[in-house]
């Protein structure tokens, strides 16, 4: 049986290290940066709000009936010789959104990190963080969860259950795309 573990704030830079290992998977080249350092401080952060607020994995302001954004993250701790690591992790967040057909509590699930380390691939650590990542979105109140798939997870994705539901559209507004002035707008 996998040990799962609901992430805590001292898994925040190794939530990170699988984060680079899961981009490097996706876009073939590894880029590693400050975006690193900013973005284990944040997981530091919204896993000890989750601390704080009772319940480790479950970072943000809100419940299943309140309003805000909540993180969950689920991991397994890696048992290979060495520094203490995990083996794999699982990170999504609750939104709350404006109700809509079929989803009249307005939850939506996003999973935005699944990575397992290649020295643990194969034993089914995504796929078990995972379905525990999707057991608490539920838990939640989500309705519908979202994600993006590399073409090596797609099939677990839909073994789970996932499908297309839309065509998903992307816009990078960090400074290097021109934003059209709203105000010019017609129709």
């Amino acid at each position: 049986m996998i040990a799962i573990r609901r992430a805590e704030p001292e898994d925040a830079a190794e939530i990170v290290r699988l984060r680079r290992i899961m981009f490097a998977a996706m876009n073939g080249r590894d880029e590693p940066g400050p975006w690193e350092a900013e973005a284990t401080e944040m997981a530091r952060r919204q896993l000890a709000e989750a601390v704080a607020a009772g319940g480790a994995g479950a970072a943000g302001t809100g419940g299943a009936t309140g309003a805000g954004t909540l993180l969950g993250g689920f991991v397994v701790d890696g048992g290979e010789p060495g520094a203490p690591h995990l083996a794999a992790c699982a990170v999504g967040r609750v939104e709350e959104r404006l109700p809509a057909p079929g989803h009249p509590a307005g939850r939506f699930g996003f999973v935005f990190n699944v990575c397992t380390d290649p020295r643990y691939r194969g034993k089914g650590f995504a796929r078990a963080t995972t379905e525990a990542l999707l057991a608490w979105f539920a838990e939640h109140g989500v309705t519908r969860v979202d994600l993006h798939a590399t073409d090596e997870a797609e099939g677990m994705y839909r073994a789970l259950g996932f499908n297309e539901h839309s065509i998903a559209l992307s816009l990078d507004l960090s400074g290097t795309h021109h934003v059209p002035d709203a105000r010019n707008a017609t129709g």
